[in-house]
């Protein structure tokens, strides 16, 4: 592994990021309404949510790869993190934000990619708390990393705000603490 750290936190657009793939923050339909599925939609272009949604339904927590439309990413990974069941939200717990992190790295895994950007997964429409989503997605990047033949090496969570990134940057400098 290069000197480099395999876990940070910045400031910016998911859209905009280097990596080879970025992650969605999605729910189980597939389909890419606000947030960043919709910011992921406007700039990648409709293609990328007909892809996902011909994969779907999937269950909270699991996680399928799309091509990136117009983004220069290899894939866009589609994280459930929470759900809908009719009109009705299933919100993200601790359990599906572990899974659906999980999940969308073994997918970069499968895909032969050396580094994934997040989001804040459950965070936004989800509502679900800043600092253990942090703490969760953080542990799971880290079970992920700790694994002899991992081929993911580089995993970037691009935040919002400068209190989102601190907020990540804590629970990433809490070296080896398991949620």
């Amino acid at each position: 592994m290069t000197t480099e750290h395999p876990l940070t936190a910045i400031v910016g657009d998911i859209t905009a990021v280097e990596a080879d793939a970025i992650v969605n923050a999605a729910n189980n339909e597939l389909w890419m309404g606000a947030g960043v599925a919709g910011a992921i939609k406007a700039a990648g272009g409709e293609e990328i949510e007909r892809e996902a949604m011909a994969q779907g339904p999937i269950r909270v927590g699991e996680a399928v790869a799309t091509g990136a439309g117009r983004l220069p990413y290899r894939a866009v990974i589609h994280a459930a993190a929470m759900g809908y069941e009719g009109n009705r939200m299933i919100p993200p717990t601790s359990e599906s934000i572990q899974a659906a992190t999980q999940a969308a790295l073994e997918v970069a895994d499968r895909l032969g990619l050396e580094s994934v950007a997040f989001p804040a997964l459950g965070t936004g429409v989800g509502g679900f708390d800043l600092a253990e989503a942090a703490a969760l997605m953080v542990a799971a990047a880290r079970r992920y990393l700790s694994q002899p033949n991992a081929r993911v090496r580089r995993i970037i969570f691009v935040l919002r705000n400068e209190n989102a990134r601190q907020t990540f940057q804590e629970a990433i400098d809490q070296d080896g603490a398991v949620a």
